[in-house]
């Protein structure tokens, strides 16, 4: 798989173009990065056999889903056997209100976001689901209270 240095200009600009409007035509693309069709398919194909583009996907309107309220919880487990650590990260993937999941370095080992209705819906997250599995000591929570950016990936400048 390439690294960032592998990746020549116009593969650049083929991820920005791309990260901006996942659902835009490749004629589009092809115009937009100064190629033409078929060698733009090409690179895009390319960079999608090495892994540089996992997949596409849509942005979905919390708030118009009814689950508008996102929360940040910082989860610190009881134990960092792999077997506690396999059932912690089994659960959080059948939880559909669990946006991500994130091991980190610090006083917590987790960083989970997650989509609720409102703080009656949080609770109910919290006593019906979070609460009952096992392995877990200690969690804190934040509401988000307005998101400034969200993009899905960075592109390191070439150099």
């Amino acid at each position: 798989m390439p690294d960032s240095a592998t990746l020549d200009q116009t593969d650049r600009r083929i991820l920005r173009a791309l990260a901006e409007d996942g659902r835009i035509t490749n004629a589009q693309l092809a115009q937009a990065v100064g190629l033409s069709p078929s060698p733009c398919w090409q690179r895009v194909r390319r960079l999608e056999k090495q892994g540089v583009i996992s997949g596409y996907r849509a942005i979905l309107d919390q708030e118009k889903l009814g689950a508008s309220e996102i929360v940040l919880i910082e989860i610190v487990l009881d134990r960092h056997d792999d077997e506690t650590l396999e059932i912690f990260g089994r659960t959080m993937q059948h939880m559909p209100e669990v946006l991500e999941v994130n091991l980190t370095t610090g006083e917590y080992d987790y960083l989970i976001k997650v989509a609720v209705k409102g703080t009656r819906g949080y609770e109910e997250f919290l006593r019906k689901k979070l609460y009952k599995v096992p392995g877990i000591r200690h969690s804190r929570s934040s509401f988000v209270l307005r998101s400034l950016k969200n993009v899905q990936a960075y592109l390191p400048q070439a150099g």
